[in-house]
């Protein structure tokens, strides 16, 4: 099931949220989105693990046909307060999408697979649910704040101490894992560790982070593909052996007829 955020919980992350680092990581989200994922106005787009509707109102803002789905019905209770009637809303399991196949264009799951207990099956659904894309979007493992969240989960922090790290190659194995072998693309935020935001020696062209893999936060998006495979089924009756078809009776008559022969009215030989 993994962490279901409770009021307590819920307010640890929302502290979280609205610190330096998390405004800093939510200006970032709406680029690597339209980076990542292109999405067009009027798109059908549902957050999985949408919390109290945080990245619901950026989506809105961007045109987008909005759905949130997350297992508290105290963080639905916060979202609904906040989008009202322009959002669809449903308490339900990352695991066990409550939605039909292909019925959005786009699934995000935003600091949503750290915290649960099957990632695999999570994204099987978010590619069952999903007609174009999946982006997922992590706390990066191998980055500095992914460091100090991983020390603060070990000395008992009741938010991340119950939360997975990722990095860029194991959600590829995931993502390949649970939707095959799809187009994959990947960015980081250009996120700095605040004691190093004047250290520039390089100048600024050395903290162009798009595309390393030890930027802070992580998104990376799959395009779902569809195949058909034709199982083969055995044959239950015997085929009578071929006669002579209409093509090749034809041909020999007009061999026949330029030999000099003669032929019926089909073109058969008599």
């Amino acid at each position: 099931m993994g962490l279901i955020f409770d009021e307590h919980i819920a307010g640890i992350y929302e502290s979280w949220y609205h610190s330096p680092h998390g405004r800093a990581i939510d200006r970032s989200i709406e680029r690597l989105v339209v980076s990542l994922l292109d999405p067009r106005p009027g798109e059908r787009v549902l957050d999985v693990g949408c919390g109290a509707g945080n990245h619901l109102i950026t989506f809105n803002r961007l045109g987008l046909d909005i759905s949130g789905l997350d297992a508290s019905s105290h963080m639905i209770a916060k979202a609904r307060e906040r989008l009202g009637r322009r959002c669809t809303l449903k308490v339900g399991m990352a695991q066990d999408l409550p939605f039909e196949d292909n019925e959005f264009d786009i699934v995000v799951m935003i600091n949503t697979l750290e915290f649960l207990d099957d990632p695999l099956q999570a994204l099987r659904e978010a590619g069952r649910v999903a007609y174009k894309k999946v982006f997922i979007g992590v706390i990066n493992s191998l980055s500095w704040h992914g460091l100090v969240k991983r020390i603060q989960g070990y000395f008992g922090d009741p938010l991340f101490g119950q939360c997975r790290f990722y990095n860029v190659w194991q959600l590829k194995f995931l993502l390949r894992a649970a939707v095959g072998r799809t187009p994959v693309s990947w960015a980081c935020t250009r996120i700095r560790p605040s004691f190093m935001e004047d250290m520039r020696p390089f100048g600024r062209e050395a903290w162009e982070w798009n595309r390393s893999p030890f930027g802070s936060f992580l998104g990376i998006s799959a395009s779902m593909t569809y195949r058909v495979r034709a199982d083969g089924l055995p044959l239950k009756i015997r085929l009578k052996k071929p006669g002579q078809t209409l093509v090749g009776a034809n041909t020999l008559g007009r061999l026949n007829r330029a030999e000099g022969g003669h032929g019926d009215e089909r073109g058969v030989p008599v």
